[in-house]
Order: structure tokens, then sequence, then C-alpha cells
């Protein structure tokens, strides 16, 4: 696949979620090679790419969602069903990409750079009021909820660096069936499919915890 942009966030008011200081959802494309590393556990607001932040620090960043991924393919879905275009970093993801489809990318499907940087998927985006409130489109969390394109978070493997243009390598691809899109509609509405996900061998244990508690509450 190619990274089309890599997007830092820009801190501003989260109008949306007071009790937040920031939000770093309105991510715009950078020039040059950006270092991403492991950001540690969540908690304080890091994430991986240099020079980005996070404002919800209960609910975003740390190591299982150091990187946000979202396809080019993904947004011209959604620019003909809005009617409006979409840039790069929109959806508030660090690498914008083409030629991949990250709904259908594995939970522990493993990317590398040129650079030498290793990326590996570890879940799917769950839409929050932040991001709802930030795309004003009515009815926008039940339209993304029901369109299953949720984009994919990255964990770093081993560090290095992302830059526009350049090519991000599958070389690594578990023999299961447990996609992104598979983990999304878990969490979103289809608990007949958490024992499925619950057997992805490399889901982070937070995020089993996670559906393990959907799956009481269904």
């Amino acid at each position: 696949m190619r990274i089309l942009s890599v997007n830092v966030g820009r801190p501003r008011p989260n109008e949306w979620k007071p009790d937040t200081e920031f939000t770093g959802i309105d991510k715009r494309p950078v020039t040059g090679p950006v270092a991403v590393t492991a950001p540690g556990p969540k908690g304080d607001g890091s994430v991986g790419l240099a020079g980005d932040k996070v404002g919800d620090v209960r609910n975003h960043g740390g190591t299982t969602q150091a990187v946000y991924a979202y396809s080019r393919e993904d947004y011209d879905h959604f620019e003909t069903l809005l009617g409006r275009e979409l840039r790069a970093g929109m959806f508030g993801e660090n690498l914008t990409t083409a030629g991949h489809d990250l709904s259908e990318a594995r939970i522990g499907e493993r990317w590398r750079s040129a650079s030498g940087l290793v990326l590996e998927v570890t879940c799917a985006r769950i839409p929050c009021g932040t991001f709802r409130g930030w795309i004003g489109e009515r009815g926008w969390l039940k339209t993304f909820t029901e369109e299953a394109r949720p984009g994919a978070y990255l964990s770093v493997i081993e560090p290095g660096e992302v830059a526009a243009d350049e090519e991000l390598t599958v070389v690594d691809r578990p023999d299961h069936d447990v996609t992104i899109a598979m983990f999304f509609k878990a969490c979103m509405g289809e608990p007949e499919l958490i024992p499925q996900v619950l057997e992805a061998p490399s889901l982070d244990p937070a995020e089993a915890a996670f559906l393990r508690r959907r799956m009481r509450e269904s």
C-alpha cells in the first residue's frame, strides 16, 4: 500500500467533550519524514508520531492506538454517500493510505516501511462524540457504524519513520479470519461475532476485556 499523506494533530478546544482540555482530531498533512516510536501505555496522551498528541487520554492513545490509518478508498465511499469533500486527516488519522483494504486487514497483521518501521494492526476505531461533532453530519455515528469502514489502529513493533509517497508492505498476515471489520461489528451491535474475535491470538488483553464486557451487556 502507499502512504498518500502523513497527518499530525493541531490541538483545538474540544467543544464536544468539555471535560477534556483539547482534541487532536484536526489532523493535517505534514512534509518530510516523521519519526514513529512506541508511546507506552495509555494515560498521558502520547501516540506514535512525533508532534502528535490526543486530548482524551482515557480513551485514546497508548500502545494499541499508537497510529491510526484510514484509506482514501473509504474516504471516496463516504464522499459519495455524504456529497461532500473529505480531505486527508479529516477522520483524525495519522496515515492516509491507498491500495489496501483496511477493513479486511487482520488483527495482528504487520506492515513495514522502507525505514524499518514495523506496525501491527490491533483494533478498529470506535466512533465517539468528538468524532460526531467534528464531522457535523446528522446521524453520523449511525451512518459510520452501518457502513463499517472504521480504519485501523496500529501498535509500533519497531520504530522508524514515515513519509508521504512511501510504500508500506504487508510482511505478516496471520492465519485467522478476524478482520478489522469483524472487530468493529462485534463492538457495535453484532455480539454474536465476539467469541470468534476473542480467538485472535494477538488480540490485546484490554481489547479482549472490552469485548467481554460488551458480550455481558448484550
